[in-house]
């Protein structure tokens, strides 16, 4: 197959169409982002990648970053992560805070926010946040095997500033006792995890893994195992 013709097919079937969608509004800085911007990277397991449109474009990967942080908790914690965080789909909003009451402080999974800010708690522990951004953002530049990543501070400030409902899901989990560190640090590396600005290209990249097994093949490095 030719994937350098289906992402530029893609792009021309989405070129005339760009602009219809809306960006999140509910954190103020992105709802700066231009709307008629489109990206497209496909990497292979054999290294090769294919890209269109604004493939190099750096942008916040907000929720996308839950996938890493439950890598680097995992590494930590091993499977006591499921101990306090389930394996089973919400039905719910990404934010709900309906089935925490019901289920004693116990997010669904990693990927709803209330499961990931249990998760940064996790790889928190043993550090001060600072570090533990760093940890993350570190962990980051590997992946993509890449050393320009960054995290978008206007983003992160935009995020602590709004961040409402987070503040209630961390603070009701801490409430359950599933919340070891003052929910202000905790929180503080959360909205800094989902500001990490990289483009189309880096975070195929750092995906990578996730395709091979365990291990990146761009780089060789194994960064779990075939089980995990």
């Amino acid at each position: 197959m030719d994937l350098q013709a289906v992402v530029d097919d893609i792009q021309a079937l989405m070129s005339p169409r760009l602009g219809e969608g809306n960006v999140a509004d509910y954190i103020p800085e992105l709802a700066r982002v231009d709307p008629k911007q489109f990206g497209i990277a496909i990497t292979t397991v054999d290294g090769q990648t294919f890209t269109a449109g604004d493939a190099a474009v750096p942008f916040s990967i907000q929720s996308v970053s839950k996938v890493f942080m439950l890598t680097l908790a995992l590494g930590k914690m091993g499977e006591g992560v499921w101990k306090r965080v389930g394996r089973e789909p919400s039905g719910s909003s990404f934010n709900s805070i309906v089935q925490l009451e019901h289920e004693h402080g116990i997010p669904r999974n990693p990927f709803i926010n209330a499961g990931a800010i249990v998760v940064t708690d996790m790889v928190l522990a043993g550090h001060k946040p600072r570090e533990a951004i760093g940890e993350f953002l570190r962990f980051m530049r590997y992946l993509a095997d890449d050393e320009s990543i960054t995290i978008d501070e206007k983003v992160a400030k935009s995020e602590h500033l709004t961040g409402y409902r987070n503040f209630a899901l961390a603070n009701f989990m801490r409430g359950f006792g599933n919340l070891e560190h003052a929910v202000e640090l905790v929180l503080g590396v959360y909205f800094h995890q989902c500001a990490l600005a990289m483009n189309c290209v880096q975070l195929s990249h750092a995906g990578l893994y996730l395709a091979n097994r365990g291990t990146n093949p761009l780089t060789g490095f194994s960064v779990w195992s075939p089980k995990r």
